[in-house]
């Protein structure tokens, strides 16, 4: 597991922390479309992802989700650090979007080393405030952008996580991560593709324009 790690945040992290991680981490493995945490669920370790990508969404008092943002290699998620340090549960539903794997590391370790280790406590902070600048993305989306935008940009984004040009969801499935009806996501999204934005294949979206 030390050599994972190291492949993924020897750049960040010291040798000492990283033998550490090794040390008290649970490697876990992922397959797409699998629920890695609940609403409400107790926290009792901080994932660090070595590979792969995660959605962040939120749920409303009737059970329809919003994605907040996806998170990649290197990332780990502000809001499981926020129920971290509070010792609360879980407010948010995370997801994987494709295979991966992540690193779980004990929540009693993470201030420990916020105190020992500088690039952890740097690491940690920095997270925050990638996660904070997402959120804020996200809600200024919902406040300002028109419905066509939004999709467009959810396309993209989700285009640039995965590292491809084509999108495997269905209408239905973006519909309930973008929080409206299928039959609205599958108007505008021949609207995209009449404006030469993208191209609408047998149960495939492609991106055409970035």
């Amino acid at each position: 597991m030390y050599q994972l790690l190291k492949d993924s945040y020897g750049y960040l992290f010291e040798d000492a922390l990283l033998e550490e991680m090794a040390k008290v981490g649970k490697h876990r493995k992922f397959n797409a479309d699998e629920i890695l945490m609940e609403i409400g669920e107790t926290i009792k370790f901080m994932p660090i992802l070595l590979n792969g990508a995660i959605k962040i969404m939120r749920e409303d008092d009737n059970g329809d989700e919003l994605l907040l943002y996806f998170l990649e290699r290197g990332d780990t998620c502000a809001m499981t650090l926020t129920c971290c340090l509070g010792n609360n549960k879980s407010k948010i539903q995370a997801v994987s979007e494709t295979s991966g794997d992540l690193i779980m590391i004990p929540i009693e370790k993470m201030e420990e080393w916020i105190v020992k280790y500088k690039s952890w406590r740097n690491f940690v902070f920095e997270s925050y405030n990638t996660r904070l600048m997402e959120m804020l993305e996200a809600i200024d989306t919902l406040a300002f952008m028109k419905m066509d935008e939004r999709l467009y940009k959810f396309l993209t984004d989700k285009a640039k996580v995965l590292g491809t040009t084509e999108i495997s969801n269905t209408h239905q499935e973006i519909a309930t991560e973008m929080h409206t009806s299928r039959v609205v996501i599958s108007r505008l999204l021949k609207t995209l593709e009449h404006e030469g934005k993208i191209k609408l294949n047998r149960n495939k979206i492609e991106i055409l324009q970035f």
